[in-house]
């Protein structure tokens, strides 16, 4: 066995003490459960973690993870992982954090069959058709792969926001808000994207509306992230 792998179970050893040294009763709160107020959606890309980029410590976020932070309806594993956080562990906010640098959303520009990753891809591609208007009046292929990175993010947002968990919870509660963000490995920031979810759903909130209800799930509600 490779000593990387052991090293792994070297470093929990570590961690162990560590946590115990900063609260002896760290491990019997952890046990206790978790009340976390975020959610969060993200791409598997193993350079960008939740809670580092968040500053945040176990507990106090919910974490889901796939290849180019995709929400597919159609996909039990993240609508379940929805679902859970709105209805049971009642989340505050929901955040889609995509990151410039990503492979899936570069392997979507790009005309190759790659095989079982291609309706996965798909998805990325329909971002693309519906936005191809602004993203083909970019001259440079950076920035228009950077643009579709935050096109992404959005969609996946409006993705949330279609599901009835979702709208019926914001009706009674006011929450969850949901939030874009990018994160930039080239500076290690994280970027709100600040998408006005008013504007965007204006002309179809009444195609996808489940409730019969005005809603709009986002920070024009002015809820800062506490």
């Amino acid at each position: 066995m490779s000593k990387t792998y052991e090293t792994i179970f070297e470093n929990n050893k570590k961690w162990i003490a560590e946590k115990l040294g900063e609260d002896a009763d760290f491990f019997n709160k952890l046990a206790e459960g978790q009340k976390p107020e975020y959610l969060y959606i993200g791409c598997s890309d193993s350079r960008a973690t939740a809670e580092e980029l968040m500053g945040l410590k176990p507990g106090e976020v919910f974490v889901h993870r796939n290849i180019a932070n995709v929400v597919n309806t159609l996909d039990m594993n993240s609508t379940a992982v929805i679902e859970y956080a709105v209805r049971h562990l009642k989340v505050k906010h929901i955040i889609v954090c995509g990151h410039y640098g990503c492979g899936g959303v570069k392997a979507a520009m790009t005309p190759d069959d790659l095989g079982l990753l291609n309706p996965w891809l798909r998805l990325i591609r329909d971002v693309y058709r519906i936005h191809q208007k602004e993203l083909d009046a970019i001259e440079d292929e950076q920035q228009r792969y950077n643009r579709l990175v935050e096109l992404n993010v959005q969609e996946q947002c409006i993705n949330i926001i279609k599901m009835a968990s979702v709208q019926e919870r914001y009706i009674v509660d006011d929450y969850p808000i949901v939030h874009g963000w990018v994160f930039d490995m080239k500076t290690g920031e994280l970027l709100d994207l600040n998408i006005d979810f008013e504007e965007v759903l204006k002309d179809i909130q009444k195609v996808y509306d489940l409730t019969n209800s005005e809603w709009v799930m986002s920070r024009t509600n002015n809820k800062n992230l506490h």
